[in-house]
């Protein structure tokens, strides 16, 4: 390890969207000479030792097992118990979603969660998506998702700062009530959407407080224009916030004007308050931006007064990817990442070895141990047993310390 690695490690903080940095404004700077920051710091979970494993499907399934892999006791010397729900398809089906509905009352019991990417099935009347479910059973309020500069990979169109999205957890077009009426050219497709003044207020000040922590600007917005009742109340939160947190940056922009302006304004790190299926959609533009879309996790956060987390369920930002099924090609980083994440709520020794985890996946891909989708040969596996033999020798380092 370089002198510049150790201090890298010295001066790294745990967050709760994984590893923030501010780099330096040429791309080729190398991992010793980044800046790392805390964002926000959170007591441990009240359960520091069990982690609820959510189950999934195809490939989603597999690089849930990566993950776990990295985080079993001979890796991080810190023993875990990991209670399993099969949350597959087939199981939902089976089960009419009874086993979401368990496995969410068990995040609520223990406050850690660990899932895999499911299918959500296309039909009618079908089991619909475990997502929405979970994120209500759980009281989850908001969700983020963080692109950041993965070391040594190019970003697309100079974006080199973090961009943060938080999202509503709940309610928007997810869970709204949809109905047809008429027939033929006449039928006429219906829905009900609602949000919350409790979620867009979770989501104004977490983002203003993300923003605080991490020198950011808030940037961005709903179409608070065309719609001022509806998408107008997450903007009337938007401007109480920043009322309350005077000395953040504030630029709020419609929605569609957000993804406009979204790469001239890359000098800036950037934290966007979004309803739920607009900050979806930004999460997928803004995570490849950084050269993958498995280089960020994605957190459901539950809150109790005084916005401390009371849940916290991590998964991987991307999907199933049933075209990568056992071909050992997918990038399990994302999933590594998010076990990382539960890491830093699950007391002392847990937050050590999640700080060595997240360095270790990026000291990896800076060092050139890549899967294919940012340019390197390693298959899933590989990478898995890389990040596996850097953690082992960064927390053998550190004990001597």
């Amino acid at each position: 390890m370089t002198t510049s690695q150790i201090v890298a490690c010295e001066t790294y903080a745990s967050t709760v969207s994984s590893a923030h940095f501010q780099a330096d404004r040429d791309p080729s700077t190398s991992l010793g000479k980044r800046t790392w920051t805390t964002t926000l710091d959170w007591p441990p979970m009240r359960d520091e030792r069990t982690i609820v494993v959510l189950e999934g499907d195809e490939t989603g399934q597999e690089l849930l097992e990566e993950s776990l892999r990295v985080l079993e006791p001979g890796v991080i010397g810190v023993d875990f118990d990991f209670p399993r729900f099969d949350l597959s398809l087939e199981h939902r089906r089976e089960t009419d979603n009874a086993v979401v509905y368990e496995a969410a009352a068990a995040i609520r019991e223990h406050g850690l969660g660990l899932k895999a990417a499911t299918i959500t099935p296309e039909g009618r009347g079908d089991v619909g998506s475990p997502n929405r479910i979970l994120r209500e059973e759980i009281g989850g309020r908001v969700i983020v998702r963080t692109g950041r500069r993965i070391p040594g990979v190019a970003p697309l169109g100079g974006v080199h700062a973090p961009i943060s999205i938080v999202r509503m957890a709940v309610g928007d077009a997810y869970g709204a009530k949809e109905w047809r009426e008429g027939e033929g050219d006449d039928e006429v497709a219906f829905r009900t959407e609602r949000i919350e003044r409790r979620i867009c207020h979770a989501v104004a000040e977490f983002a203003f407080r993300q923003a605080e922590r991490t020198g950011a600007k808030v940037f961005g917005g709903p179409k608070y224009t065309v719609s001022p009742t509806y998408e107008g109340m997450l903007k009337e939160e938007m401007d109480a916030a920043a009322a309350r947190h005077p000395d953040v940056p504030y630029e709020p922009q419609l929605i569609d004007a957000t993804f406009a302006l979204l790469l001239s304004s890359a000098g800036d790190p950037l934290v966007i308050p979004a309803l739920n299926r607009d900050g979806d959609i930004l999460s997928d533009l803004v995570l490849p931006l950084f050269g993958s879309i498995a280089g960020s996790e994605s957190l459901l956060v539950a809150f109790e007064s005084g916005f401390e987390p009371a849940a916290i369920m991590a998964e991987a930002a991307h999907g199933t990817a049933p075209s990568l099924l056992r071909k050992n090609v997918a990038n399990p980083m994302a999933m590594i990442l998010a076990g990382a994440a539960l890491l830093s709520h699950a007391g002392e020794e847990a937050q050590a070895a999640g700080r060595a985890i997240r360095e270790a996946c990026l000291e990896a891909v800076a060092q050139g141990a890549r899967t294919a989708d940012l340019g390197g040969h390693l298959g899933t596996t590989e990478f898995t047993d890389d990040v596996i033999g850097r953690v082992r020798a960064k927390l053998e380092v550190w004990a001597s310390l």
